[in-house]
This record gives C-alpha cells, sequence and structure tokens, in this order.
C-alpha cells in the first residue's frame, strides 16, 4: 500500500504538493476566522470541588465564576477619597457588563464611591448583580495601608471566558493607573494563551544546522524541513477550530507545536537517508523513493501510530482536561504521518537526482551488511562483554529516576508566572501585605435543608469558627447565605500558597475533619481545591493507565515483529528512559536543582504532565526501537545470524538515528525559552527522555 501512494505521489508530485498548499492555507485561515480560543478547565466530575461549584451555580449564581483580583498598590497609600472614587468608578463601569457576575470593592460594602457620570440604569443593574449576603464583605486593605485588592467576579468560569472580557475589565481600571497607582491583575480568570515566544523558530534554525551537518546537502535538508512545517500548518488549523467546540488547554498549541515539529523533521529524516541510500546504490529518484516508502516508510507508519495509540488512550481516563490537551498532540502527530506518506514523496520527487546538489560537505551514508565503522565496533564490543554494560546502563538510568519518589502532583500557582507579568506581579504584593494564602482562597458551600435564614446563619458561622481552629487556616470571612436560606457559602483563607503541599494538606484535613461532622451537606471548593481534586484523580488513575499503554504498544510490537522477546525488552527499556526523564524533571522543577540554568520556576509537577510525558515519549522512544529492530530484522532475513545482525543494524542506522535525535532534542531545548512553566518543562522532559534514549538505551 505504501509503495503504490508512494509511486502515486511521485507521478502526481505537483498536483500533491498543490493540494497540499491549499488544504494548509486554507485550514489556517479557517482556524484563525472560525475556531476558538484556548483555556484551562481543571475540574473533574464527581469530585468534591465539582459539587461545590455545581451548588455554587445553583444557589449563588453570581459566584460560580471565576474571578480576576485587581491589587492596587501605592506607597504613598491607597485609601484617599479620590482613589476610593477612581475604584468605584472602574468597578461601577465593569458591573454593568453582562458577562460580570458581581464586583468587590476593597473598602468594604455595601458602600461604593461613585462618580459624577454615572448611569442610572447600569448602576440599578450593577446593584442587581451584588451578592444577596447577610455579612459585609471584608475590608481588602493592607495593615499599612500601601495595598488594597478588588474583585470582578465574572459570569462564567475561565474556560468560558472571553479574552476580549478580561482586557475590557482591565481597561476599565486606567483611571485608577493615571493617578499614579500600580495595577496588577491575577486570579483564576485569568487563564491566558500560550502563544508563539520565538522558541519555535530558534528551534528550526537549530533544526536546520543539525540537517546539513547530517546531510551535508542543502536539499536534502529542505525536504524534512517543509514537511514538518506544512504538517505542523495542517495540524494547527484543525487545533483552532476545535478549541471552538471543546475546550482546549492553553499549553496545549505550544505542546502541540512542539511534538509535531519535533517528530515531523524525524520521520522525514529516516524516509529521507533510506532514499538517499537508494540512490547512493544506482536507483533513480523514481524507483528510490518507493523503495524507501516501503521500508523506512513502514517503520514510520508503525512508530507514529504507537504515538497517536499511546496519546489517545488518555481519553480513557476520564478527566476532559487531560484528554483534550492530548488531542491537540495527537493531531500534529496525525498529520505529521499523512504528510510523511504523501507530501514528503513528491518533495523527493520534485528534487529527484539532484537532492544531493549544493553540499555543504561529503555525503556519508552508514551501512550494514559487514561494512566496517566506529558504530559497528563499538557494537561488537558491547555485544562480547555485555552483562557490564547492561548493569551500568541499568544503574545510571535507575540513578536518574531516584527523584521521581519524591514526585508531587499539583498546579503551580502565579508565584511560578513569569517574572514580568502582570499575574506575578499581583500575586507577590498579595503575598506580601496578606498573606500567599488570598491568591487561592478555598470556597466552602454548605446546604441545609430545613433551615430558615436565621438558622441557617447562625449554623453556618458555628461553622465558620470550628474551621478558624484548624491548623492551616489564616482566616475565615464572614458566611454569605442565599435568599432561600437553605445555603451558606464561606472564603476560607490558607495560610500558604495555592500550591503548597500545606495547602493540599489543608483541603484534605477540611473533608476528613470538622467537615464530616456538620448537619449539612458540606464541600471544598474554589480553583486550589480545584486543582488538589485533579492531582488526587491523576495519581489514582496513572498506574492503570501506563499499564494501558504499555500493553498497546506491546501488542503492537508483538505484530509487527512477531516476537515476545522484542516488545519486552523495548517495553522495560522505554519505561527506564521515561523513569530518567521524570526523575530529571523532578530535580529540576520540584526540587530546583540547576532551575535557574534552564529558567524553570520551582514548584509541583503540574498533575497532567507526567501522563501527557508518559504517552508522548513512550510513543516517540518507540520510534528508534521501530527503526532500529526493523534493519536487524532486514539483516537478520538476509544472513540469518542474529550477532552480526545486531551489529550491522545498528551501525546501518546509527548516524541517522542520532541526527533523528539530535533534531528532537534541540527542537524540544528551543521551548525551554517559552514563558509558560508547563511548556518548559515539556520542553526539558521530552529532551532528556530523547538524549538517553539515543545514547544510554540504543548504545
Amino acid at each position: 500500500m505504501l509503495r503504490k501512494i508512494a509511486t502515486f505521489s511521485v507521478h502526481h508530485k505537483w498536483l500533491v504538493v498543490a493540494t497540499w498548499l491549499l488544504v494548509v492555507v486554507g485550514a489556517t485561515v479557517a482556524g484563525q476566522s472560525l475556531g476558538g480560543s484556548f483555556s484551562n478547565d481543571l475540574s473533574v466530575e464527581g469530585t468534591d470541588s465539582r459539587v461545590a461549584y455545581d451548588t455554587l451555580a445553583t444557589r449563588f449564581p453570581e459566584t460560580s465564576g471565576d474571578a480576576m483580583q485587581v491589587v492596587l498598590h501605592d506607597e504613598r497609600g491607597v485609601t484617599s477619597a479620590k482613589l476610593q472614587r477612581a475604584v468605584g468608578d472602574a468597578l461601577a463601569e465593569v458591573a454593568k457588563q453582562d458577562w460580570v457576575a458581581s464586583v468587590q470593592s476593597p473598602y468594604g460594602d455595601p458602600q461604593r464611591q461613585r462618580g459624577p457620570q454615572d448611569d442610572r440604569q447600569g448602576e440599578q443593574r450593577a446593584a442587581r448583580r451584588a451578592p444577596a449576603a447577610t455579612a459585609a464583605r471584608p475590608r481588602m486593605v493592607s495593615e499599612d495601608e500601601t495595598t488594597a485588592v478588588a474583585t470582578v467576579r465574572f459570569a462564567e468560569r475561565a474556560a468560558d471566558i472571553d479574552a476580549a472580557q478580561v482586557e475590557d475589565a482591565q481597561a476599565a481600571f486606567a483611571g485608577v493607573e493615571d493617578l499614579g497607582v500600580q495595577v496588577e491583575f491575577g486570579g483564576a480568570a485569568l487563564s491566558s494563551e500560550s502563544g508563539p515566544s520565538g522558541s519555535e523558530l530558534i528551534g528550526l534554525a537549530a533544526a536546520v544546522l543539525v540537517l546539513l551537518v547530517a546531510f551535508g546537502s542543502v536539499f536534502a535538508m529542505l525536504v524534512p524541513l517543509l514537511t514538518a512545517v506544512m504538517a505542523l500548518g495542517l495540524g494547527m488549523g484543525i487545533i483552532h477550530l476545535l478549541a471552538e467546540y471543546v475546550s482546549v488547554g492553553t499549553a496545549g498549541p505550544v505542546v502541540a507545536a512542539m511534538i509535531g515539529l519535533g517528530v515531523g523533521i524525524d520521520y522525514a529524516l529516516l524516509v529521507v537517508t533510506r532514499h538517499r541510500e537508494g540512490l547512493a546504490a544506482g536507483h533513480p529518484a523514481k524507483e528510490s523513493i518507493p523503495i524507501a516508502l516501503s521500508t523506512a516508510g513502514r517503520s514510520v507508519l508503525v512508530a507514529g501510530t504507537t504515538v497517536v495509540i499511546a496519546i489517545l488512550s488518555l481519553y480513557l481516563i476520564g478527566i476532559p482536561f487531560v484528554s483534550t490537551l492530548r488531542l491537540a498532540s495527537a493531531i500534529t502527530v496525525a498529520t505529521t504521518l499523512l504528510a510523511a506518506v504523501t507530501l514528503l514523496p513528491s518533495l523527493l520527487a520534485v528534487f529527484g537526482d539532484s537532492l544531493d546538489r549544493f553540499r555543504v560537505r561529503r555525503s556519508r551514508l552508514d551501512r550494514g551488511g559487514g561494512h566496517v565503522s566506529g558504530w559497528h565496533r563499538w557494537t561488537r564490543r558491547v555485544q562480547r562483554r555485555p552483562w557490564p554494560f547492561l548493569v551500568a546502563a541499568v544503574a545510571l538510568l535507575a540513578t536518574m529516576a531516584y527523584p521521581l519518589l519524591d514526585l508531587r502532583l499539583g498546579t503551580a500557582d502565579d508565584g511560578s508566572a513569569p517574572a514580568d507579568s502582570t499575574e506575578r506581579a499581583a500575586y507577590e504584593l498579595v503575598k506580601d501585605d496578606f498573606g500567599a494564602g488570598w491568591s487561592g482562597p478555598l470556597l466552602v458551600t454548605a446546604e441545609y435543608s430545613t433551615s430558615t435564614l436565621n438558622q441557617t446563619q447562625r449554623a453556618a458561622t458555628d461553622l465558620a469558627s470550628e474551621i478558624a481552629d484548624v491548623r492551616g487556616v489564616q482566616q475565615v470571612t464572614p458566611p454569605v447565605v442565599n435568599e432561600a436560606g437553605d445555603t451558606a457559602v464561606l472564603t476560607v483563607v490558607p495560610t500558604t500558597s495555592p500550591d503548597a503541599k500545606a495547602t493540599e494538606d489543608l483541603v484534605h484535613r477540611l473533608r476528613g475533619g470538622v467537615l464530616l461532622d456538620q448537619p449539612a451537606a458540606v464541600h471544598v471548593g474554589g480553583a486550589t481545591a480545584t486543582s488538589v481534586d485533579l492531582a488526587d484523580k491523576v495519581a489514582e488513575r496513572m498506574g492503570w493507565f501506563m499499564a494501558l499503554v504499555v500493553g498497546l504498544s506491546f501488542l503492537l510490537l508483538l505484530v509487527e515483529f512477531r516476537s515476545i522477546f522484542v516488545p519486552v525488552k523495548a517495553a522495560l527499556m522505554n519505561l527506564l528512559s521515561v523513569g530518567a526523564a521524570y526523575g530529571a524533571v523532578v530535580a529540576v522543577f520540584q526540587w530546583g536543582w540547576l532551575a535557574d540554568l534552564v529558567g524553570a520556576q520551582q514548584g509541583p509537577i503540574e498533575s497532567f504532565a507526567p501522563m501527557m510525558l508518559f504517552a508522548v515519549l513512550f510513543g516517540l522512544s518507540m520510534d528508534y526501537e521501530v527503526f532500529l529492530l526493523s534493519r536487524v530484522r532486514e539483516e537478520y532475513l538476509r544472513t540469518g545470524n542474529a550477532g552480526p545482525a545486531v551489529a550491522d543494524g545498528i551501525a546501518a542506522t546509527a548516524r541517522v538515528i542520532t541526527a533523528a535525535a539530535a533534531v528532537m532534542v534541540v527542537v524540544f531545548s528551543s521551548f525551554l525559552l517559552n514563558d509558560e512553566r508547563v511548556v518548559n518543562l515539556f520542553g526539558f522532559g521530552l529532551a532528556v527522555a530523547i538524549a538517553v534514549d539515543a545514547t544510554v538505551v540504543r548504545l
């Protein structure tokens, strides 16, 4: 089948190339004009935080959306009448919008200063959006009166808030800034999209250098690059269109671009190398291209299918946010496979027999079948004394994986945001003047089935007193009771930051202690509790998910190589590679080792990252496994001698696998320059895993 597809692409090369150009341009335009935005919805059905959110949505609709903190700072003080009027005017303007549920002044409630130009209808609309409460809101001004915090609560959660709405709400405070006051914004509502950072271009430039060194030819370098970029363009257009219908995480497009670019160049590199071997053996291009697709192309198809299967397996864990984030990566890998079997042979046919013209150095091809090279001699040395090498390699990988024992899942708070971002500035101001817990307070809902309003108020006040005595609680605000008088909501401020282990322990302590003995249905919600629940769910399901991915990969290799030992060996070696990558990620991003060197922010490992890394890394490491073992099998079928077949297979693929791994490493490493911590983490983890897999494991 692959030979037939390649033959068609060669004979109709310009038609295939033109079709790809039209499809990529069309998908890009459609994605930009019709596509949706990217946002993070970390909630999981059936969790305590989800029940709390559902309670807020039905009993307190004005508090069910996500909030944006507006942090005001001025060393001269933030309590002047002029500033209070400016803040009141800004809040009144924001409160008029249909997409705003409520606003909260830092100077207490219900008092709100108003400007001379206030619109009466807007004032009434804003008043209707003020939450019905039986207790006044706290005054959010620091003790030294240099910092104040206002709150804008949107009608929707962050996943459904339009970026333009956030920008409009922030723009309303321009008048406050005109007074010389520092205004910063933070909170759960600011789940901004992660866009291009320039690292993609750096990765491409580095890949160009690696390909030039590997091929020694400008044309041979261009073919994998063009194939990867075209495939990535199609994939990104589809992802943008998809975002209109499902919630795709903000890191989704960048992670997908990282993986798509890496595997796109990688897969094309393998096929182009095999094609050049055919040209060197005397085959004309129109014969060599179908041969390359039917051999190396088959390996690429198996390896890519393994990646897609591993990624799509994440749908079975039942966490929507994790699943949709993975879907973005699966799409770019799928478009890469499509490009490898259709566009790539067409581009090779365009260059034809001139592929190796415009050389920058003399080309070199590794060969099997008895050709002795440095790679061949190294392999034979390992084969003569396998046990010392095996023990040393396993010991090294196990040592690298050791930090994995201290893995802590969570969601990094705004303290891990880029140093020059408004979220980071807001977080630091709130932490210094109010306490880190104010950056991510917990929302406790309590439903009383048979109480009157006064009874609910008294019971909720008693509940607040009990919670205030729990270790790790800094403050509990007075309870707010709904108009029906059957439900109360309390804001619980931890003493520690949202991503701290102590805060996670506090959530579990509340749920397993004081809240169990209440005559009400009590639940702990809010963005911080949602992150804790996501981490718990991921940890609960990670083991069997990994077993599923390993099992599916085992079956795929079993069918491809018709061997039991080969897939068992591959699974064990890949698990060691992944473990080493995990350990390195924990050491750098959680422990903080060499964090400054790679631009990492210390904190917990993003709860969805281990599953994503496992699916992608296990699939990518299979690339080299399949390509290498396919060549070993060819040599074995030719000679019937296993030992020399392994040595010849490694020698024949050494240069191309090294070049492919180098491309992957430089592309993934370039994403360390991105501002988003999740992207940094993925780039680092993928680069380490590929480097380990292509050196320690393969050699």
